[in-house]
């Protein structure tokens, strides 16, 4: 007996030495031994031959393949006008009194209950669903059985995502966020100088990387001549907890966001105490207030770190951008605007927060194939001083716009005006 433990103590000590030689010295100091890259190479090889697979398969049994609209109703493709003539073919049309007949109204009665039930702003608070399958069951289109070939391969990332990567992510998200704890509380103990920053600065980005390592993370950064300043404001879309994560393994941020309890709320102080996050109640209007005045005061100073604010308010699925909330424009300053893109093959990165709690949410995660994420940073906007159009809503649709025409999604509203433009300096016209 005492030799098994001898040999599980062994194992798991060479458990801990590769994943700190392998994964967490390389993540600290932000390079590669190129096990990820390789990873993804094989994942996109193996779903683009189940993909064809599967188009092979359904073609030959002449398959309708699912739709990627993640709809309640299952809608008519036929005209009004074909809608009618069925309705009132069994209710033939009175000698006189025009075209008009009392059956007419059931089809729009129809359409106007399936626009409530289905409308556009419902669906976006659910998850992303996809065209083909991915050979994950979490969305619409399940487990399928094509062939023993198929469903062998299935049966193989089962048993690799769960008993291979959810332990080593497992493994590399509580180091993570440990040292995430111990490095900020620790740091919070020293005095204000320029090095307090700097080790604050390298400990978020250090676990932040560590943490992305663990959701076995591939993140590609585009326009970094345009990354975030200090005293400036770095608005983004919100898709997911992570996208925190996504953001701060370029760079740090000083956050504003809602006071949690448990976990989260013990990660928050850890991290006020070294950086000058915000956290606040929503509730409490006095705090609102405060929070206001803090944000002010902080964009005023230029030494301070660029503070990220997700103006959405809410966690938005992966298709669309909803109108930013006009709070977050109102305080000053540059505004830096970030557009964040999830690919859907590989993992849906939404949080459902009505349906699933953090740690279910971030066990689905750790059970994906891989989260793969694009990051746009977008040119600075500053608030154009013009005589002619006094409107004060017109920068939050202006960012919205941006993030949306470089994400490829669709808006929910916006109504972009002009007065508010890229930091050109340009004046308005009458």
């Amino acid at each position: 007996m005492e030799d098994f433990w001898v040999v599980v103590l062994a194992g798991l000590k060479v458990w801990v030495y590769l994943i700190v030689a392998l994964l967490m010295v390389p993540a600290m100091f932000g390079f590669s031994l190129g096990i990820s890259e390789t990873y993804m190479k094989i994942l996109v090889k193996t779903l683009e031959w189940a993909t064809l697979r599967i188009q092979t398969v359904n073609k030959e049994q002449h398959i309708i393949e699912s739709s990627s609209s993640n709809g309640l109703i299952q809608r008519d493709d036929g005209s009004m006008e074909e809608a009618l003539g069925e309705l009132r073919r069994s209710r033939p049309k009175p000698p006189v009194g025009g075209d008009f007949t009392l059956s007419d109204c059931f089809y729009f009665y129809r359409r106007g209950i399936e626009d409530i039930v289905e409308d556009e702003v419902t669906q976006r608070f659910s998850s992303e669903e996809l065209v083909s399958w991915n050979l994950l069951t979490r969305t619409n289109i399940d487990f399928q059985y094509i062939s023993l070939k198929l469903t062998m391969v299935w049966g193989l990332g089962v048993f690799i995502r769960y008993c291979i990567l959810a332990p080593l992510r497992i493994t590399l998200a509580s180091i993570g966020l440990t040292w995430l704890v111990i490095g900020t509380t620790a740091v919070g103990f020293l005095p204000n100088w320029r090095l307090k920053s700097w080790l604050s600065d390298w400990v978020h980005v250090m676990c932040y990387r560590i943490c992305a390592r663990g959701l076995s993370c591939t993140i590609h950064y585009y326009n970094k001549e345009n990354r975030p300043r200090k005293g400036g404001i770095c608005v983004a879309n919100h898709t997911s907890p992570i996208d925190i994560v996504i953001l701060c393994n370029d760079g740090c941020y000083a956050m504003v966001g809602q006071s949690h309890g448990g976990l989260m709320g013990v990660l928050q102080r850890a991290m006020a105490r070294s950086c000058p996050h915000i956290w606040f109640e929503r509730a409490d209007m006095k705090d609102r207030h405060l929070v206001a005045k803090r944000l002010t005061d902080h964009v005023n100073d230029n030494t301070k770190l660029p503070i990220l604010i997700f103006p959405e308010g809410t966690c938005i699925n992966n298709t669309s951008v909803m109108m930013f909330k006009k709070g977050s424009f109102e305080i000053g300053g540059t505004i830096y605007p970030v557009a964040i893109k999830y690919d859907p093959q590989f993992g849906d990165a939404f949080w459902n927060s009505a349906k699933y709690n953090m740690v279910s949410y971030l066990l689905r995660m750790m059970t994906s194939w891989a989260i793969v994420c694009n990051v746009w940073y977008l040119p600075a906007m500053t608030q154009q001083v013009c005589v002619y159009n006094t409107d004060t809503h017109n920068l939050p649709a202006m960012t919205q716009q941006v993030c949306i025409q470089h994400r490829h999604t669709q808006p929910a509203s916006h109504d972009p005006t002009g007065v508010y433009t890229t930091q050109t300096h340009t004046t308005c016209q009458p």
